[in-house]
């Protein structure tokens, strides 16, 4: 039996696809057009999520764990497997932005235990466990900046930090997971795994434009966050006159064209794969007739060359400077989110577009420029990653849809990865 090509023909496109849709009824919101879900962690939603899918692992006959941040991990110890080998693990995330789609992290989640399900029926020859994981809030949309539950497997951050993260209501992880019954013990070791896969949807429409079907990640964008403050001084709008204002506002404003005119600046002398965004801008006092006295701005900065970033935040920190001394604003300037590029794993992403070839499905190699669980976990352990093309490169929106053939060929494409890589003790 070839052990790349049989399994990924005992993907069960129909299953998977049951398994998608049954998983977007939890949190399911009305949308005039698409379909929506709202999952949010240590929320009544999530609970459901996440007893469906262990419900789902268990049925496939997965060992279940939950550790102590909520991170679901299902184990699998083939016949004839080493159970105490280093397992070759897969998965991704079953949180939602607000009013997200239903592929986003899902497709990852059950592309992996169908994979399971496709190995176990072709009774594949494989030498080492295989572990289906799903991740806690990725998303970061209630208790952190994104990519929690992978940050502590990897040991980017302790279990006692991310249990202490409240959200905007005061309310701990610690709280919100035990309150669902989500809360486990000890702590998920991604070192430990021989290599990890994930497979996620584009989020971008590079695979549709080309036509082709899966995307071979090689590198996942690194992200710089920086958080800004200007200080001016409010006054009123019909009474201060023009040259006595110090308007935070129009400060602010300045530095969001700054921001868009550096990084211009760098997409030309070092390609189109940097990006800056101004994504949140809050005024105080916020009246029609105050001049704006404070302003609050979120800046996001990414790209797959670290030395690119940082020529962006260098930019940025010139630029309030040059504020403070032409404008008379005060200033402060913090980069509390700080994750540099990675690139995938040479083993991984040879498994993988063998894999594709063995399966008759074409790809091409692009880069990440959303971050990932993947991001971390390849921290610590050999990684890989692939892409499902995305219907007009729309993601976090209910409108966001990938086809579920190309659901399917993508499973195909992660199943018979996960062969080779189980398949084999010489790494």
């Amino acid at each position: 039996m070839n052990t790349i090509e049989e399994p990924a023909r005992c993907v069960d496109a129909d299953r998977l696809r049951d398994d998608i849709e049954t998983n977007a009824e939890y949190g399911a919101i009305a949308v005039a057009e698409g379909r929506g879900r709202t999952v949010l962690p240590g929320t009544e939603a999530n609970r459901r999520v996440r007893e469906y899918f262990v419900e789902r692992l268990e049925d496939a006959g997965l060992d279940v764990r939950v550790d102590a941040v909520g991170n679901v991990v299902g184990r699998w110890v083939p016949d004839g497997a080493d159970p105490d080998a280093a397992a070759v693990a897969a998965g991704s995330h079953l949180d939602s932005v607000p009013e997200g789609g239903i592929f986003d992290g899902v497709l990852g989640v059950y592309g992996a235990l169908e994979a399971v399900r496709a190995l176990q029926e072709a009774d594949a020859d494989l030498g080492r466990p295989v572990e289906v994981v799903c991740f806690t809030e990725e998303e970061g949309t209630r208790f952190s900046n994104g990519v929690l539950g992978s940050a502590v497997a990897s040991g980017q951050q302790s279990v006692e930090e991310a249990l202490a993260l409240e959200d905007d209501d005061g309310i701990s992880l610690d709280d919100a997971l035990t309150d669902i019954g989500a809360r486990g013990t000890g702590r998920l070791d991604a070192s430990a795994w021989d290599s990890w896969l994930e497979v996620h949807v584009e989020q971008s429409s590079r695979l549709e434009d080309a036509n082709v079907p899966v995307g071979i990640v090689t590198s996942i964008t690194g992200t710089i966050r920086c958080e800004v403050e200007v200080q001016g001084e409010a006054n009123h709008a019909g009474c201060a006159a023009m040259h006595d204002r110090t308007d935070a506002l129009a400060a602010a404003s300045e530095l969001v064209l700054d921001v868009e005119g550096a990084t211009e600046d760098v997409v030309a002398e070092k390609g189109e794969t940097v990006v800056g965004t101004v994504g949140k801008l809050d005024v105080s006092p916020n009246a029609v007739n105050v001049v704006p006295g404070h302003a609050e701005l979120g800046i996001d900065i990414r790209d797959v060359e670290y030395d690119s970033m940082e020529a962006v935040v260098g930019a940025v920190e010139s630029s309030l400077a040059r504020l403070e001394a032409e404008r008379g604003v005060d200033t402060t300037f913090e980069r509390p989110y700080d994750i540099e590029p990675i690139a995938m794993h040479d083993r991984c992403t040879t498994a993988l577009s063998e894999a594709a070839a063995e399966s008759g499905v074409s790809t091409m190699e692009l880069h990440s420029g959303a971050g990932h669980d993947t991001m971390h976990v390849a921290k610590v352990t050999d990684s890989g990653m692939i892409f499902a093309p995305s219907r007009d490169g729309i993601s976090h929106n209910p409108l966001e849809w990938t086809g579920w053939e190309s659901c399917a060929s993508a499973t195909r494409v992660l199943t018979g990865a996960i062969a080779e890589l189980a398949g084999t003790m010489s790494s």
